[in-house]
């Protein structure tokens, strides 16, 4: 999986690009953590994401609890048909910001 990130004030958009599984997840997580100091708003741009398992799901919750935790934010943007049913079917359009 490759990752890119513009921070812009308080506000990180994170693009990553691949597969967010079990493989790819931990180190999205561990990269996230280290980036989000001053962070209020977090944007998971998805446009490159074309599979996510359980795994991937998991950063996502836990990264959407982070942020409320903190006062701050999650939107995961541009998300894919395949994605977004995953999303659907797990219940997480209810709980997290999806926009496709």
């Amino acid at each position: 999986m490759i990752i890119e990130y513009q921070k812009n004030d308080t506000t990180l958009t994170v693009l990553p690009e691949g597969h967010l599984d079990t493989n790819s997840a931990p180190k999205l997580e561990a990269e996230l953590k280290k980036r989000l100091d001053g962070i209020t708003s977090l944007i998971l741009d998805f446009a490159g994401v074309d599979y996510i398992s359980s795994a991937g799901l998991r950063v996502v919750l836990a990264m959407d609890q982070l942020m409320l935790g903190r006062g701050g934010s999650q939107k995961i943007i541009h998300v894919n048909e395949y994605v977004m049913n995953v999303f659907d079917i797990t219940g997480f359009l209810d709980i997290i910001s999806v926009e496709t």
